[in-house]
């Protein structure tokens, strides 16, 4: 695979100046879809401002001044998505990754406090022996040994977990009622509420706007 790509080609979703140079980094396979998620590197350097050039980004990850949802990552081409939570202690800085209404990836700043937690979509429930639960969560993290507490839980439920530890502190349900950001689609990075669902539809009410989209593209939020 190319180490770079056309920053003119770069997924609309990606908040970049496209003609400031020819290329930017492309990022590796990870959990994210390429264009749900930005090379960590790019969030540094382009969108962030804390670097002047990639060299200076991999002096920065190399001194482990940079964390993922807790964890410290060196590799300036990991593939940083939609509600990671970067953390630069040193400088005391927090961000998440978020979706502004027009779908595209933003980073948001955030408190010391609210960088202890992070909302995940489960997309994926196995019964595992002895009845323990194993969920897995949009962002490729496996929450494993659940038992009661997982055993309520459906694929397109939204869960809250603490960082690093990875406990589950609140859970949302989809169903009519729901708090949803649509992440995909033509309503991209809208937020809205669920009114109905069908087997792979839903309607939700946006303001006066009523939506119809796929039940993929939901997010549970509240």
């Amino acid at each position: 695979m190319k180490n770079h790509l056309k920053r003119i080609a770069a997924p609309k979703s990606w908040l970049i100046n496209r003609k400031s140079s020819t290329f930017i980094v492309r990022p590796n396979p990870g959990a994210h879809a390429l264009d749900k998620g930005l090379p960590l590197g790019v969030i540094i350097r382009d969108n962030l401002k804390l670097a002047q050039s990639m060299v200076e980004v991999k002096r920065l990850l190399n001194n482990n001044e940079v964390l993922i949802d807790g964890r410290r990552r060196k590799d300036h081409r990991m593939i940083t998505g939609l509600f990671d939570v970067i953390s630069i202690p040193k400088l005391k800085k927090f961000y998440r990754v978020e979706l502004d209404n027009k779908g595209r990836l933003n980073i948001v700043e955030l408190s010391e406090e609210q960088s202890r937690s992070k909302l995940c979509k489960v997309v994926g429930k196995k019964l595992l022996k002895k009845g323990v639960i194993q969920l897995g969560l949009h962002d490729g993290k496996t929450l494993a040994g659940l038992t009661s507490g997982g055993r309520g839980l459906s694929v397109g439920d939204s869960v809250i977990i603490e960082l690093p530890s990875l406990k589950i502190t609140k859970t949302f349900s989809l169903k009519p009622g729901a708090k949803v950001l649509l992440t995909s689609g033509k309503h991209g990075g809208i937020s809205c509420e669920l009114e109905q669902i069908t087997s792979d539809k839903v309607v939700c009410q946006a303001g006066r706007e009523q939506i119809e989209t796929a039940k993929s593209y939901l997010f549970v939020v509240g």
